[in-house]
């Protein structure tokens, strides 16, 4: 208790005699012995005491001493509203007395039973387990939502509050009061203030009573349970929007890092035990019989930091004027403009409802703690800086389509890379640095599917993904320095040459391409081409696949190797670009034939050894689908996102484009095989995680067959509803089905993974019937 309370304040000091006195006549019960009288350290608004006297506690609340803001510190309203929470058995302290007459401290006050119990100062909750995290967040939502399932005139408060319209008076009472307590000018305060009043929500008319302060330094928990006793400080309590109080209490998820001027609040995402606040928000809404999807989620958000720097604001006026209840309330003064950059951001990130931000398949397939950070992180970048820069990358490479400077990448790219690295967002794919499992990286790359360029920014575009992969597990030290060290940096990019034009190249072991070794290094000879990427300006090596002439009587999957192969060696000719139905798919690097006439390099070039290119090809191939896969589903996600935005708004016959019956059924066979061919992707992704690449072939197999045809499917159908200007350029769609369409034959074409299917599928089968019998 020492630790939560000290001496009283000089500026908040009364008389305890003449309190004591007062108690003693109007608490039955109320000890005549001397009372012991402690100040709360915590507690930045109305001044709280520890009362102690023979054995005996309680807790008084008194109105700070001075000039206050109009209307604010209504004490004889907390009382009002605890007395009737408690006759509800509502867990608050038993309220005992409330005292108008200020001749007895000095300013008005009640007094309220001691609740012995635990108060959590800090949300990331250091020092308790896991579980037991997860239990107290729990506990305190879910008293959350009973508070807001409480009928008003059961309590007799429904006059207790306004009513409706309690948002647009939320942003008028603390625009008042942060302009009453404002020091200085504070632009992006004014910005989210404008903002606010032009997006106030729609749904402004739900009545529930509302706490106004809800927070878990607000909840006294049992000392040994994970049970809510009491909830404190009514201060701000009224009759309003329930949600607003949902949104306060989970601010800490959304806390600028490194803004530390109060204990009680923190960044707590990522933190071990602690729930996601899509898991607190389903539990909220199941507790209250509601539906997941919040509108206006992006409001209620904003409206929390634009609160919390209002009162911010406030506290920091009341240490100028001397009677700030907290030693610590000189901190405040520089909170005020993070805590408003902070909300003007996620005003203007556009999550119109929490749907926005809840990953689709979570139920069943879990992210980790770091993969829904990551997640929302990178759906958040994508919405304010790749979007709104496609415009100005489709027409760099419109304006440079017949020029050398398509092979180079436009200035805002360049200067996206740089923004995503810089705030984390980097190297993604592989687990080793980001500490993404790939259950974790597939939710990654179905947003970057949404975009073409996205990958790129993030430094996790193929063929580089597949290329650092194979360096990272099966590389030299050397290697690794040389060539693994700077993709990882993006200083360089890479290309990865497999396919031939002499072969059928779907056979893996037709490549023909030939090493052989002369001295100190190994000779290459051959033609390759759908080289992707090697035409990056950027583009410094290849990672050849090649014949090894000493292996040719050995088993036909041990005769190939993989080496490592600089472009600028001499022999390495990259002869033309190829075009995938008639473009050369420049922004992507493009799709190259390459030729290798007598190219020597270093027998430590070669990745792991000769006739090891196989083995090599599998651990590659395995992830490198699944990302391809599930960047499918992204891409699949915007065109028909595309589709129903045209149906909405185009007329054909007297009637929307959507009302007409084969387009609604489009849609709904879209959505159908969008949504299975994710959940399989899922499966595939949580089975490399679980059991490894080898063991999962069949799933990635599986995987690689559906997600291209579903979104060739989806694709195909969107094209037929934007009618001619669905093969335009105008729209994306024309290059979104080039790209998914070259994904049935890329890595493998269908009938290849078909066969692998059915093989696996039999020998499963013949192993579950060898074991019955």
């Amino acid at each position: 208790m020492d630790e939560e309370t000290s001496r009283v304040r000089e500026q908040h000091t009364f008389n305890v005699a003449t309190l004591q006195q007062y108690l003693s006549d109007k608490i039955r019960g109320f000890p005549n012995t001397v009372v012991n009288v402690r100040q709360y350290r915590s507690g930045q608004s109305n001044p709280t005491f520890l009362l102690q006297a023979a054995h005996r506690s309680y807790v008084l609340r008194k109105k700070p001493p001075g000039a206050l803001l109009p209307g604010a510190h209504r004490v004889d309203r907390e009382f009002g509203v605890q007395r009737a929470l408690f006759s509800a058995r509502f867990p608050v302290p038993r309220p005992l007395l409330y005292c108008g007459d200020v001749s007895v401290i000095g300013t008005e006050f009640y007094v309220m039973e001691h609740v012995q119990g635990r108060i959590f100062r800090d949300p990331r909750l250091p020092g308790i387990s896991a579980a037991e995290r997860a239990a107290i967040y729990l506990a305190a939502v879910e008293v959350l939502a009973r508070l807001h399932s409480l009928d008003l005139s059961a309590l007799d408060l429904k006059n207790y509050g306004k009513g409706s319209g309690y948002c647009e008076r939320q942003v008028l009472t603390w625009t008042k009061q942060y302009r009453a307590a404002a020091h200085t000018d504070i632009p992006a305060m004014d910005k989210l203030i404008d903002w606010l009043s032009s997006n106030l929500p729609s749904n402004d008319s739900e009545v529930t009573l509302v706490h106004g302060d809800f927070r878990l330094d607000n909840v006294i928990f049992h000392p040994t349970e994970t049970r809510v006793l009491a909830v404190l400080d009514w201060e701000l309590s009224t009759t309003g929007h329930p949600i607003v109080d949902l949104a306060y209490f989970l601010m800490p998820y959304y806390w600028p890092r490194g803004l530390n001027f109060i204990d009680t609040m923190g960044a707590i995402r990522g933190i071990t035990g602690i729930p996601a606040p899509e898991e607190l928000i389903s539990v909220y809404c199941r507790c209250r019989s509601i539906s997941n999807s919040l509108p206006h989620w992006s409001f209620f958000q904003a409206l929390s930091f634009f609160k919390m720097a209002g009162i911010a604001q406030g506290i920091y006026a009341r240490h100028l004027l001397g009677n700030a209840s907290s030693p610590e309330a000189y901190k405040f003064g520089e909170s005020v403009e993070p805590l408003a950059g902070t909300g003007l951001r996620i005003a203007l990130s556009g999550v119109s409802s929490t749907s926005d931000a809840i990953p689709d398949g979570v139920g069943l397939f879990q992210l980790s703690q770091t993969g829904r950070e990551i997640l929302r992180q990178v759906r958040e970048f994508m919405k304010q800086h790749v979007f709104p820069a496609e415009k100005e990358v489709a027409e760099y490479y419109l304006k440079h389509a017949n020029s050398p400077l398509r092979w180079s990448r436009p200035e805002v790219i360049t200067k996206l890379k740089e923004r995503a690295r810089a705030s984390g967002l980097w190297n993604l794919f592989l687990p080793a640095v980001s500490g993404l499992s790939q259950l974790d990286y597939a939710f990654v790359a179905e947003e970057t599917g949404k975009c073409f360029f996205a990958p790129e920014i993030f430094n996790c575009q193929a063929p580089d993904t597949g290329n650092m992969e194979v360096l990272h597990k099966y590389g030299t030290e050397e290697q690794k320095r040389q060539w693994l060290e700077p993709l990882l940096q993006g200083e360089i990019t890479s290309c990865f040459c497999m396919t031939e034009p002499n072969v059928a190249s779907s056979d893996a072991t037709n490549m023909e391409t030939s090493l052989h070794r002369e001295g100190d290094t190994y000779v290459i000879n051959g033609k390759k081409w759908w080289s992707s990427g090697a035409g990056n300006t950027n583009c410094k090596v290849a990672v050849v696949l090649c014949r090894s002439q000493a292996a040719e009587h050995v088993d036909r999957h041990k005769q190939h190797s993989m080496i490592l192969v600089p472009l600028d060696t001499q022999g390495v000719k990259i002869i033309r670009p190829l075009t995938v139905f008639g473009q050369d798919d420049a922004s992507h690097g493009g799709h190259f034939e390459v030729h290798f006439d007598n190219v020597c390099v270093f027998l430590s070039n070669i990745l792991v050894g000769e006739g090891r290119g196989f083995e090599i090809a599998q651990g590659r191939l395995g992830p490198g689908r699944l990302h391809h896969c599930m960047r499918a589903v992204g891409l699949a996600e915007r065109a028909l996102e595309l589709l129903c935005r045209r149906a909405a708004t185009r007329q054909t016959f007297g009637k929307k484009l959507y009302k007409h019956e084969v387009v609604a059924h489009w849609i709904a066979e879209c959505r159908i095989a969008i949504d299975q061919s994710r959940l399989l992707t899922l499966s595939a992704a949580n089975a490399i995680d679980v059991l490894g690449s080898a063991t999962a072939r069949k799933q990635i197999a599986m995987i690689k067959v559906t997600a291209a045809r579903m979104a060739c499917k989806v694709v195909d159908c969107a094209i037929q509803v934007f009618g001619g200007a669905g093969v335009s350029g105008d729209f994306p769609l024309a290059q979104m089905y080039s790209a998914v369409r070259t994904l049935r034959i890329a890595d493998g074409p269908d009938e290849v993974h078909l066969s692998s299917i059915a093989y696996m599928e039999l020998r499963d089968q013949l192993q579950m019937s060898t074991a019955k019998l």
